[in-house]
């Protein structure tokens, strides 16, 4: 059933008496912030501890961090149904719950499990986190679509990301410090306990819709449904896989897998690349490692405005492009630059370039994902989600495997590669699509 907005009459866009739709914005970037912490973690671990200690090697460990995603990425498509089926607040509670439970459980290896056995304990928890951490980003981006305004979403979308990447950029050094004073057990356990506290936080404020928040005016309703139509937790008569039809999605999807790609690598590889490769001590490399995440972060935040701006200026299509294509292309150009260099002032430089640039299209391609599937809008953010699972789970053990074949700087630079396919797919992509009428 289709109605108009309840909102009173004589009620203008204006007459704001209430900001609930940001702070469940601050709320989603709190989480998001630990997503990325407590997935980034393992990889501080594996630099400074793991290897040593237990004798892994460098695939192997590559292993351990792609366990996650694998599982993250089969579970993308059941997840985005289950976000559209219960809602989103109920899949982040879920997500809370069960990744900081898995947080702990990683750190009890340390205390429990025999040397022998942490590998392969290791393999299966970090699946596991991986499974329960599915509904973060298709969840987010379509919390965001039915809490804000379609000219606040990329912004919104980008802020959310940014927090992301500020969770991977304080890894290196928070977690690197709570290692030192706890060791690397006792540092997971208190990471999960904090992430089970902020989901607490999260089920007792949020609602799936800003209908059913208390706090919610009558004048911000109306700002949030101006010249909206998003769908709110409407079912589709359509299966979820009518959506594998869509070619802008499928090209979206396709294009984030690229950019999926070139992320992880640095992700999961910029801090052993500092301190391995260019012979860096633990604390240059944790340095070296955060600047270029944090210039990710100020990407993601800028790109959203950004793109937000050039959409009201030139169209979703045009606007949402134009921001993708350069930021892809412009990253692989930067870090083509930083693999030529040589000192190591320039090539954190030309990396943080890199990334910053990538950084850019996060919110315009969070936007167009949920946009593209309408009704089925945790669908479509799933579909889209596992393209760039695919590639980000590519990375960690792909990268390494390339490297014995053209060193570490021949692996790094194929990241650029996808960049430059990711960026020219967004040509033939067509966001934008007329929304589908809703129930307020």
């Amino acid at each position: 059933m289709h109605e108009k907005s309840m909102a009173p009459q004589g009620v203008t866009a204006t007459d704001r008496s209430s900001a609930i739709r940001w702070r469940i914005v601050a709320l989603l970037m709190a989480i998001s912030f630990l997503c990325l912490f407590n997935r980034i973690s393992i990889s501080v671990a594996g630099a400074e501890r793991l290897m040593q200690e237990y004798e892994i090697t460098e695939v192997q460990m590559g292993m351990v961090y792609s366990s996650y995603l694998l599982v993250y990425t089969l579970f993308m498509l059941p997840g985005g149904w289950l976000i559209d089926r219960y809602g989103t607040k109920a899949a982040l509670a879920a997500m809370g719950i069960g990744a900081g439970c898995c947080v702990i459980l990683t750190g009890m290896v340390g205390i429990l499990a025999a040397p022998a056995l942490v590998l392969y304990s290791l393999l299966v928890i970090r699946g596991m986190t991986g499974m329960f951490s599915v509904p973060m980003f298709p969840a987010a981006a379509r919390t965001i679509a039915i809490w804000l305004p379609p000219e606040n979403r990329s912004l919104a979308n980008g802020l959310v990301t940014a927090a992301a990447l500020l969770g991977v950029a304080g890894t290196y050094y928070i977690f690197g410090a709570m290692m030192e004073q706890l060791d690397w057990p006792m540092a997971f356990i208190v990471s999960g306990l904090v992430t089970l506290g902020v989901t607490a936080v999260w089920i007792g404020y949020a609602r799936s819709r800003p209908g059913d928040h208390a706090g919610v005016s009558a004048q911000e309703l109306l700002l949030i449904h101006r010249n909206s139509t998003e769908p709110l937790q409407v079912a589709s008569s359509a299966p979820w896989h009518a959506l594998l039809l869509n070619r802008s999605l499928m090209l979206l999807t396709l294009s984030y897998a690229m950019a999926g790609y070139f992320q992880y690598v640095f992700f999961h590889w910029s801090q052993y690349y500092f301190k391995e490769v260019l012979k860096l001590t633990v604390d240059q490399s944790r340095f070296y490692a955060t600047l270029p995440n944090l210039a990710m972060a100020a990407g993601m935040f800028a790109g959203g405005w950004i793109a937000d701006d050039l959409c009201r200026r030139l169209g979703p299509q045009r606007g949402r492009a134009l921001v993708c294509v350069t930021g892809l292309l412009a990253g692989a150009l930067f870090l083509g630059l930083g693999v030529m260099a040589t000192d190591k002032n320039w090539i954190v430089l030309w990396f943080s370039c890199a990334m910053g640039a990538v950084g850019m299209t996060e919110g315009p391609f969070w936007v167009t994902a949920v946009e593209l599937g309408g009704k089925q809008g945790g669908a479509s953010a799933a579909i889209f989600n596992t393209g760039g699972n695919l590639g980000g789970m590519l990375a960690p053990v792909v990268t390494p495997w390339l490297s014995t074949y053209f060193g570490w700087h021949g692996a790094v630079s194929a990241a650029g590669l996808f960049c430059v396919v990711g960026g020219v797919l967004w040509i033939f992509i067509r966001p934008g699509a007329p929304e589908i009428s809703v129930s307020h």
